[in-house]
């Protein structure tokens, strides 16, 4: 089998069970039930996963600290968004943090 179609086949494989575990959850939802202490906890767990990835892209290149600027200006757009700023203004806010202080010689 060649490259080409192992990753096709793959690809279709990933997108069956991706479509598979998204319809599971409205037919489930009516089977399964959790308790609030559950259904609570899952919500905690979202926030905290994100937190995790969040933090992750913004501190590290690979196995490498990324410097000041990128978490500046993640904090920046963080800020912003906590605010409720519009979705254009955080991203351009962030991305001239970052641009400002590299053009500063902050690495």
């Amino acid at each position: 089998m060649n490259t080409t179609s192992s990753l096709l086949i793959a690809t279709a494989v990933l997108g069956a069970g991706t479509f598979a575990f998204r319809f599971a959850g409205p037919l489930l939802r009516r089977r399964v039930h959790l308790s609030s202490e559950a259904e609570r906890l899952m919500s905690v767990a979202a926030v905290v996963l994100l937190t995790a990835l969040v933090a992750t892209a913004a501190l590290t290149d690979g196995h490498e600290f990324v410097g000041l600027a990128r978490p500046a200006g993640v904090a920046v757009g963080g800020f912003l968004a906590w605010r409720k700023a519009p979705l254009v203004v955080v991203v351009v806010a962030a991305a001239a943090t970052a641009a400002g202080l590299r053009l500063c010689g902050v690495r």
